[in-house]
């Protein structure tokens, strides 16, 4: 398949770092997401029931992020992909998170990782 849903800049705030200062306000992370996902149900049917609801995406991550307490963006980036796997059954994802306060001297630091699920 090569259709994918892209989502660009989102902004999600959660706890994450391993500093004490990390420890006690939620930092903003900015979330740049590709999944696989089949367009053409809803191209042909033109019903949001086929497609993939970016409201329902977009408020599911929020929600999540804002309950979460990591350490390490590693591990965020996981259990973010598990969590879009388990809700959304994505099967392939790819995920990109920028920590724009994690370093002073340069605009941005992050990880991009690639997950697929059976």
């Amino acid at each position: 398949m090569s259709d994918s849903v892209y989502v660009t800049g989102l902004r999600l705030e959660t706890l994450i770092g391993v500093y004490a200062f990390e420890r006690t306000d939620r930092q903003l992370l900015l979330i740049d997401l590709e999944l696989d996902f089949d367009c053409r149900v809803a191209g042909q049917s033109d019903a949001l029931r086929d497609a993939l609801d970016y409201d329902r995406l977009f408020k599911t991550l929020r929600r999540w992020a804002l309950e979460q307490n990591f350490q390490l963006l590693e591990a965020f980036a996981e259990a973010l992909c598990q969590l879009v796997h388990d809700q959304f059954a994505i099967g392939r994802m790819q995920l990109q998170i920028n920590k724009p306060a994690a370093v002073s001297e340069c605009t941005a630091v992050g990880i991009r990782i690639e997950r697929c699920f059976q």
